[in-house]
């Protein structure tokens, strides 16, 4: 092993410049490869986060309420066409159990009761149409963070008091402490205190949720002791198609993930693991041809050299492993050299691209574990690449080889 090793850097400084331009090709490719690999990861995970800060992994509701289709005493339908019938507030009667025992499931960090309906706030003139969301604060907070977006007051329900967002605050000129009238169909009018505002960053969110205490929500919807929703937050959130599907057999109820719910997000964030994933094949394809076409120039330029190497005893697996250590030498490098290029970008970046409250438009960090991947698979390409300049090597016969044939 020292004797191909050392060969193969003599080979390497021998031919700096070759050396030096490969070197530089590979370290700009592993570079792209880490840039690209961090940017990508960052925005999806940023796309991620914002569009689940409003809204639960999995939504546990009962089914809806369909009518049954009249048939005649052969079994044929009497009209083939069936109306929708106006649906009530359907909800979930004896949903503590329930809770806990979808809590106990491994995947599942956080279950939040939630009694949500129509109904209007009201402010002096102003009505709008909003989304009237009962919940228990401390378990709501576990599922959507609202606790930490809150920009005015607190996030206390508790009693008479609601929280609303920024938007609906603005639309109604309402403060903290300011009075507001909530009425829905179900039973009439609340009047309430406003304890907090929050800004989830979702405008429809913001202008749209007034959120009120459980047994509040309960009262003003006319669904005593009962809830509409029991909405989850769990530890990997790509699987929540599949514990949405294990908890609505299970339970009978209709259990929905929020992929199905942001299906145009999930389209958008496969296309760009398909485009970063390309990008990374062609990047390496070319580093793999840059080492061989240098291996390759390298054979022939040292066909001599070789010749009398394998004449003095030279086995075919040592000139084999010297160009096989070439190429893995050359990727090692590259791929150090453009880790750090591929981090000092990634840090430039954050520096340039911010909001214009000058904050990072998202989290963009190279990991340990990106870096071990880059260096790992150009290494692995200088090798792979290295593997039929070797051949040709191996297969040099010495007396045509020393004598330039």
């Amino acid at each position: 092993m020292r004797f191909p090793l050392f060969v193969a850097l003599r080979f390497l400084r021998e031919g700096r410049l070759q050396t030096g331009l490969i070197l530089a090709g590979v370290s700009v490719g592993v570079a792209v490869i880490v840039f690209i690999s961090a940017l990508i990861d960052g925005l999806q995970s940023s796309l991620v986060e914002r569009t689940l800060g409003s809204q639960a992994h999995v939504v546990v509701r009962p089914p809806e309420d369909l009518p049954r289709q009249l048939r005649d005493e052969g079994g044929a339908a009497v009209n083939a066409r069936i109306e929708k019938s106006v649906q009530r507030t359907e909800s979930i009667d004896a949903w503590q159990q329930l809770a806990a025992a979808i809590g106990q499931q491994p995947e599942v960090l956080a279950v939040s009761p939630v009694v949500a309906g129509a109904a209007f706030a009201q402010a002096g003139r102003a009505s709008f149409a909003v989304a009237l969301r009962g919940v228990e604060p401390a378990d709501f907070n576990r599922v959507v963070a609202l606790e930490d977006d809150i920009v005015a007051g607190r996030f206390d329900v508790d009693g008479r008091q609601v929280v609303i967002g920024i938007e609906l605050a603005r639309d109604l000129g309402l403060r903290v402490g300011d009075k507001l009238r909530l009425s829905t169909a179900e039973v009439g009018a609340e009047v309430l205190t406003v304890a907090g505002i929050f800004d989830l960053g979702n405008e429809d969110v913001n202008r749209r949720w007034a959120l009120v205490s459980l047994r509040q929500a309960q009262s003003l919807l006319d669904l005593p002791g009962a809830i509409t929703s029991l909405e989850l937050k769990i530890d990997e959130i790509f699987a929540a198609r599949e514990v949405a599907a294990r908890i609505a057999s299970s339970t009978g109820l209709e259990a929905r993930s929020w992929m199905e719910t942001n299906a145009q997000l999930l389209t958008a964030l496969r296309a760009q693991t398909a485009s970063t994933t390309m990008i990374r094949l062609f990047v390496v394809i070319a580093v793999a041809l840059g080492i061989a076409s240098v291996l390759v120039v390298s054979v022939v330029q040292r066909s001599r050299q070789i010749g009398i190497l394998k004449a003095m005893g030279a086995s075919t697996g040592e000139v084999m492993l010297i160009f096989l250590l070439q190429g893995g030498i050359l990727g090692l490098l590259g791929s150090l050299v453009g880790c750090g290029l591929g981090a000092g970008l990634a840090f430039v970046f954050r520096q340039v691209a911010r909001t214009p409250a000058g904050e990072p438009l998202f989290v963009i960090d190279v990991t340990f574990g990106l870096v071990a991947w880059a260096a790992l698979v150009a290494t692995l390409t200088g090798v792979a690449s290295a593997v039929a300049p070797a051949r040709r090597a191996a297969g040099l016969d010495p007396a045509a080889a020393i004598h330039g044939e």
